[in-house]
């Protein structure tokens, strides 16, 4: 393995992440001064949710959902196997929740009282359970992470004291984000005239939940590989294969709940009718679960690492694509004929393009400054 002080922090991806970070921070200035309006974004009265909270948030957290897959593998069933990549997966799922707070952040009209769901309860509201889940689960995988931080500081009691507490706070961790995964898809219930039957059913907290969990084992696996790739260490093969066998159970399961939700809700027929939504539900299907469940059939796809890594990434595409289907074009068939319209400016890209490089360069200088993988050279 790489050792630590001999990652390079200046090489040219990394100075390609600072300048997309810039770039972001930027448009983010920009949205805060001129607020959410044209240019900005192309949010409007009609669509008040768009890319950024399809991508970044809802995204963002289910490619987080690898941190409590993970976490309870190791440190509630005691599968040592996956012990290596603990580290890393918790760490993962620690920066998506934070870089889903930043976007949220600048997607509300007033960013500020982004702490008042702390104060001000509200028990009957499904944004605001989104909202104490979010601040619980952060603060847990802060926890989590913890132990790193206080290895390199050299602070043993501090670091004792959380072992004593962590397997409490994975378990509380994976109540929380189990929640937290269904109760984004929650969010969804309180607007059944506006969505496609296509996505619409009371259902849809449990598959967001399933899907998430599909999605974690992707970024799991895909994050491993590229960080043995990047920093030169060993991952143990049947890690990629027992991940890629997970997710090939969870997205049978998945196929399995769309189908019986699209016989049941909107009919076959309504997903060849031609339309937009229509056509954009069949790649979501055909992208995110019916190719990779193809390709993960063939035996020489689930012993190959690198083949397993396409199958990760094509994944990872298609729940995004889920995520932002739910959000913008499962409403088109209701809000067109009202007039209503919406496209992502470049600046909405351009910040969640930001949002992301933020993340990836966070990891590097945790790899390079903390024991990441100090669990893999043990």
């Amino acid at each position: 393995m790489e050792r630590s002080q001999e990652i390079k922090t200046f090489t040219p991806s990394t100075v390609g992440l600072l300048l997309c970070i810039a770039i972001g921070a930027g448009v983010a200035l920009y949205r805060m001064i001129h607020g959410l309006g044209h240019p900005v974004t192309g949010l409007n009265d009609v669509y008040p949710w768009g890319f950024w909270l399809g991508f970044d948030v809802l995204g963002g957290v289910a490619m987080a959902a690898g941190g409590f897959i993970i976490a309870c593998a190791v440190y509630i069933f005691n599968w040592k196997k996956y012990r290596p990549i603990t580290r890393p997966a918790i760490l993962t799922a620690f920066l998506g929740y934070l870089m889903a707070v930043v976007a949220i952040f600048f997607d509300i009209g007033h960013p500020f009282r982004l702490y008042h769901p702390g104060i001000m309860w509200q028990y009957g509201s499904v944004m605001w359970i989104v909202a104490m889940h979010v601040m619980f689960y952060t603060t847990t995988l802060a926890i989590e992470s913890s132990p790193m931080l206080f290895e390199k500081l050299r602070w043993e009691r501090a670091r004792v004291l959380v072992d004593k507490i962590l397997v409490g706070a994975v378990i509380f961790g994976v109540m929380l984000s189990t929640l937290h995964q269904a109760s984004l898809g929650a969010v969804f219930l309180i607007a059944p005239p506006r969505m496609s039957p296509l996505w619409y059913t009371q259902f849809i907290p449990y598959l967001f939940l399933i899907s998430a969990v599909a999605m974690g084992l992707a970024m799991v696996s895909a994050e491993a590989y590229l960080s043995s790739k990047a920093f030169h260490h060993e991952v143990d093969p049947e890690i990629f294969y027992g991940l890629a066998r997970g997710m090939a159970v969870t997205l049978a399961i998945y196929l399995g709940c769309k189908l019986y939700f699209l016989f049941t809700n909107a009919g076959l027929a309504a997903a060849f009718d031609g339309s937009l939504a229509a056509n954009m539900y069949l790649l979501e299907m055909g992208i995110g679960v019916i190719l990779p469940l193809a390709l993960l059939a063939v035996p020489a796809v689930r012993r190959s690492a690198r083949r397993i890594f396409t199958v990760n990434i094509i994944v990872i595409s298609g729940i995004l694509l889920n995520r932002i289907n739910v959000c913008v074009i499962s409403m088109e068939g209701y809000t067109i004929p009202r007039g209503g319209s919406y496209l992502p400016s470049v600046l909405e890209l351009l910040m969640s393009l930001g949002i992301v490089c933020l993340g990836v360069f966070l990891f590097k200088m945790a790899a390079k400054h903390l024991p990441l993988f100090a669990h893999a050279e043990h």
